[in-house]
């Protein structure tokens, strides 16, 4: 017998839709935009030290509470909200909300998370969902997490085209609903997305784009 691994083909699910990858970027809008040389303050967990003297606090979109956001705010300063576009997180409150089939490999290193098919339309909804959370909060701008499934050991038959028309979907959505919007990861894919993203991260060093 001959066992053969691989990933799931999933190019006949009726849950996957095509988003375009040639989609013109989103122009109009009076949304954040940082400039060179911004100071920032990154914290995801536990009680936010609101005391730095920085321009950008990066806060948990999910965790942070909205007095903590206005407080920041009332101070002078813009809050960009993290959240993870690529990845299901198990701790998150819509959770259940992701079917079975759109969950890959977990990250390596993060037990807790697993891959997630960025090709599935119910996917897309919660994306959009988690940006209109943002909106509501009042955040200013929004940093997604793990935009380079493509790149990784998913679980998906993730293209670099896949890849590509959604972080391009990301952050057009952000700009409708005037959010700044942060390219987190997928710097290969930079001069694609150069005119869609107002700054990028590799995880350790924040640059405008």
């Amino acid at each position: 017998m001959i066992a053969i691994a691989g990933c799931k083909d999933e190019s006949n699910n009726e849950n996957n839709t095509i988003l375009n990858p040639d989609v013109p970027s989103v122009t109009e809008g009076d949304w954040y935009r940082p400039v060179v040389f911004v100071t920032w303050q990154w914290q995801l967990a536990g009680t936010i030290n609101t005391s730095y003297a920085v321009e950008i606090y990066d806060v948990d979109l999910f965790n942070t509470p909205l007095v903590t956001i206005q407080e920041l705010q009332a101070s002078g300063k813009k809050v960009v909200c993290y959240f993870s576009a690529g990845s299901y997180e198990d701790f998150r409150e819509d959770k259940d909300q992701f079917l079975p089939e759109e969950l890959g490999s977990t990250l390596n290193g993060w037990e807790d998370e697993r891959w997630l098919d960025i090709r599935s339309t119910n996917v897309h909804k919660i994306m959009k969902s988690r940006l209109d959370l943002a909106r509501k909060k009042g955040c200013d701008g929004v940093e997604p997490d793990n935009m380079d499934g493509y790149t990784n050991n998913s679980g998906f038959n993730l293209t670099a085209k896949d890849q590509l028309a959604f972080n391009k979907f990301i952050a057009n959505e952000a700009h409708k609903r005037e959010l700044s919007v942060g390219l987190k990861n997928d710097l290969d894919q930079i001069i694609e997305l150069v005119d869609y993203y107002d700054f990028g991260s590799s995880g350790s060093r924040v640059s405008i784009v």
